[in-house]
């Protein structure tokens, strides 16, 4: 080759919290396609200056409000391309700069869209486009320079397209088709803008802080916009206190609803939120305009856009130098055990992996990836792995990585601990939760549960994240050996399973997420302990003298149930519990019950010691001979967490 052609490596990736499922109800304005299929060739000689020209030729004459451009071609290197339109007026918009050495896949197969997923180019160097011919076309992103250049200009004439190729030694290709979308000015029409504002852009850490949000309609507006809603989902770091000013706002739903806008009109409505992120944390606040009866001329209610005059947002830095926190004491009843990665393998690229663990049983490791694990030979090979590259300032220490490209902001890693039983408690480390400029910000989720039951851990924050509730966020960098980007999770109560989602936050960030990587450490668990209580409780089944309202009295039967109870963490062996009957009642025979609960789970029992009733999964026995009036023993080999034996038998009052 010619040229040095530069692969670009992208460290890690970005994730952007998602917005909100959003919605209008306005009529849509009409939009018409003209299509160019004319195949042409990509090469040398089509240099920028003296590019392939495709016109548009558009006789209907309209105001537009939006434009989208479509262009497919095959062509080796898609980073040689640069794309540039040009309207009937003479204005020029280049809206794909190219890249000639950081962008290697082949062919351009794209919908060049204000509104579209993420920026032109940058879904992945050496990704190749789709050669199957539009519509529709495989992407749909946004130009390098935005096509808002042409609103407000008549559409009739002709519209000139320019492809070049800025490498005209190597890598050539064709044209094959192109359509040019123009949205015409609706008869009615609301323009509306949103303004957000923030009180305080440095507030400390438990203070309060006002969102001011003012939503306007330009006086050009032809009519009233009705049933105008927008979307402000507060964002991790602050908490609703109070909303005051037009209309209503739903904390739950983040919809504040407006009501309706005449033209030069507008609406203002005051949040005021409690700030609990810790200092050094960045806290970006984003709304939009997600519902209006009348269609937009310049913006899309409810698409999600960050760059159209219908959202805004606002961010605050909290004060303050941040310190790495002190995890809380793990608190175990019984002691400590530590499951550690030194010493066990982790097959590489394994998703599914179990481990004994002793006196606890096999513990397992399950991982899902929305993206693509990576296969890296500095950092142990293809991930997950267990390694000592990544350590975060503990050098040595075997730990397992996830390294991995995220394809969107929303792309999580998802790992499933599944613990042999529950313990009381359990802490461990992880390490490189941190951030870079327009590469990653890495977030940690972590939830728990106990009998099905969600529990939440604490968190624990180093210097380059913070954390709010049981999610951390990278907002510094942390050096892949440096204790910075460390944080630690502290379970202080019951726990069986847990799970740790790591992804990635809203920090600035491209959409594309690109590589990033975690480590788990060693895991830190209280051993189990059993809790055994016992319960009994009698009642009163009939009696000879009262029919309806039975009492103790002479003759009258009452049910006895004993009730054996583990509220702990550790499974109990081998029980056993026994209750001598009362001098002044005598045993039924026959009535010998046992069961999960006194009224669940209930089988019969006959009245020996011995037998395949004995172990269904209980067992109970009637002595005679083992005090005056006999003796009822229950029993079980085993009975685990938050689980019941119930003993059961009649008595008839002497």
């Amino acid at each position: 080759m010619a040229r040095a052609k530069i692969a670009k490596f992208s460290a890690v990736a970005a994730w952007l919290l998602a917005l909100l499922c959003l919605f209008s109800g306005a009529a849509q304005a009409q939009t018409t396609s003209y299509v160019n299929s004319t195949d042409g060739t990509i090469n040398g000689s089509t240099s920028c200056a003296a590019p392939l020209v495709r016109n548009f030729s558009v006789a209907d004459s309209f105001t537009v409000i939006d434009v989208d451009i479509g262009v497919y071609a095959q062509h080796t290197w898609r980073g040689d391309l640069r794309i540039t339109l040009q309207s009937p007026s003479g204005t020029r918009v280049r809206l794909v700069n190219g890249n000639t050495n950081a962008i290697n896949g082949d062919n351009f197969n794209v919908r060049l869209n204000d509104e579209g997923t993420q920026t032109v180019n940058t879904d992945g160097n050496g990704s190749n486009h789709s050669t199957a011919t539009p519509p529709p076309f495989q992407h749909d992103f946004t130009p390098n320079n935005p096509l808002t250049a042409f609103d407000g200009q008549n559409s009739a004439g002709t519209w000139r397209l320019e492809i070049c190729d800025l490498f005209t030694s190597d890598d050539d290709g064709n044209f094959r088709h192109a359509e040019l979308y123009l949205t015409q000015q609706p008869t009615n029409f609301a323009d509306l803008s949103l303004n957000k504002t923030v009180s305080n852009t440095s507030p400390a850490s438990g203070s309060q802080v006002t969102y001011s949000l003012t939503v306007s309609s330009a006086s050009a507006s032809t009519n009233t916009a009705n049933g105008v809603q927008v979307g402000d989902a507060l964002p991790t770091g602050i908490n609703f206190v109070s909303a005051t000013g037009t209309g209503s706002y739903n904390p739950t739903s983040g919809i504040w609803t407006v009501g309706s806008l005449a033209p030069g009109a507008s609406a203002t409505i005051n949040i005021v939120a409690n700030v609990n992120a810790t200092p050094g944390a960045t806290v970006t606040n984003r709304a939009e305009i997600i519902a209006s009866s009348l269609a937009d001329i310049d913006s899309t209610a409810g698409n999600g856009s960050t760059n159209e005059d219908d959202d805004d947002s606002a961010s605050f830095t909290v004060q303050g130098t941040r310190t790495a926190g002190t995890p809380p004491p793990l608190i175990c009843p019984a002691g400590t055990s530590r499951f550690s990665w030194a010493g066990r393998t982790w097959s590489a690229g394994s998703l599914n992996n179990s481990y004994a663990l002793a006196g606890f049983g096999t513990i397992n490791f399950a991982i899902t990836n929305d993206g693509t694990f990576l296969n890296n030979a500095t950092f142990g090979g293809q991930s997950p792995t267990l390694q000592s590259i990544v350590h975060g300032g503990s050098p040595g220490q075997i730990q397992l990585l996830q390294l991995t490209d995220m394809n969107n902001a929303s792309d999580e890693v998802v790992t499933t601990i599944t613990l042999p039983t529950a313990v009381d408690g359990a802490q461990f480390t992880m390490a490189d939760v941190d951030y870079n400029a327009n590469q990653f910000a890495d977030r940690i989720t972590v939830t728990g549960q106990y009998q099905g039951a969600t529990v939440n851990p604490t968190l624990t924050n180093g210097v380059s994240n913070y954390v709010v509730g049981n999610s951390a966020f990278g907002d510094g960098g942390a050096d892949s050996d440096s204790a910075d980007g460390n944080i630690t999770i502290t379970f202080n109560g019951p726990v069986d399973t847990i799970i740790i989602r790591y992804g990635n936050h809203d920090l600035n960030l491209p959409t594309n997420p690109g590589q990033q990587g975690v480590t788990l450490r060693d895991i830190d668990l209280c051993d189990p302990v059993a809790n055994i209580s016992v319960t009994k409780i009698s009642q009163v089944l009939n009696d000879e003298v009262n029919t309806e309202n039975p009492k103790a009295i002479p003759g009258a039967t009452m049910r006895y149930c004993i009730l054996v109870s583990n509220s702990g963490s550790a499974t109990a062996e081998n029980i056993s519990a026994s209750d001598s009957i009362p001098t002044a009642v005598t045993y039924v025979p026959g009535s010998l019950q046992t069961g999960s609960g006194c009224n669940s789970g209930i089988t019969g029992e006959d009245e020996d010691a011995s037998g395949a009733d004995e172990t269904d999964p209980y067992g109970a026995a009637f002595d005679a001979a083992a005090s005056a009036k006999g003796t009822i023993t229950g029993t079980a080999n085993a009975l685990g967490p938050n689980s019941n034996l119930a003993i059961i038998f009649n008595v008839v009052i002497d």
